[in-house]
């Protein structure tokens, strides 16, 4: 059996450099264990913190939950993101999406127009770097407002850091062995 491992550390309370610390403990008392990704992230408190903060404002902005779990998963999608995969898999059920939602916002698309018109508008915003403006106007014809427009762009950037850093690092899936917790050998 393969066991993965992390290229970068993965940081816990008595790792973690002293200025990560108060968002690992916010962190560790909102849900018990730590995700691997933040301990990674713990690595560099700079980005620790950048990443809190910027992941608090967009949950208290006008996207629903289904919307910005559908963007996450899309985005974990394009970048192989295996934890980031199932992660989103599981809160977008918790969130009510059917498993068909779920699968195909993988592939940046949904079920419902409105939904889709939005995925589609980012999938060509990650993969071609920008939109073409009948995208942009399909989107704001569904039903998007300039505020979600612009919410949802600020999701795919942090989803994608959030990717990068697990694909970069080959960061272990939650859940996964203490082994697995250890630095990648040189």
């Amino acid at each position: 059996m393969k066991i993965s491992m992390s290229r970068f550390q993965i940081h816990d309370e008595l790792t973690a450099p002293e200025r990560s610390l108060p968002i690992l403990r916010g962190a560790l008392s909102g849900g018990g264990q730590l995700p691997n990704f933040l301990g990674v992230l713990a690595g560099s408190p700079a980005a620790l913190r950048a990443y809190a903060r910027f992941r608090s404002e967009l949950r208290h902005g006008n996207l629903s939950l289904a919307t910005l779990e559908r963007i996450a998963l899309a985005v974990a999608g394009h970048y192989h993101s295996d934890q980031g995969i199932q992660l989103h898999s599981r809160a977008a059920r918790a969130a009510g999406l059917p498993v068909d939602e779920v699968a195909a916002a993988r592939h940046f698309n949904s079920g419902d127009p409105r939904e889709a018109a939005l995925l589609r508008y980012l999938q060509a915003l990650v993969v071609d770097g920008r939109p073409p403006m009948y995208l942009h106007e399909e989107a704001r014809e569904a039903g998007w407002d300039d505020e979600q427009l612009l919410e949802a762009i600020a999701a795919v950037a942090l989803e994608g850091f959030t990717a990068m850093v697990n694909v970069a690092g080959e960061v272990p899936v939650d859940g996964s062995t203490e082994e697995s917790r250890t630095l990648k050998a040189a």
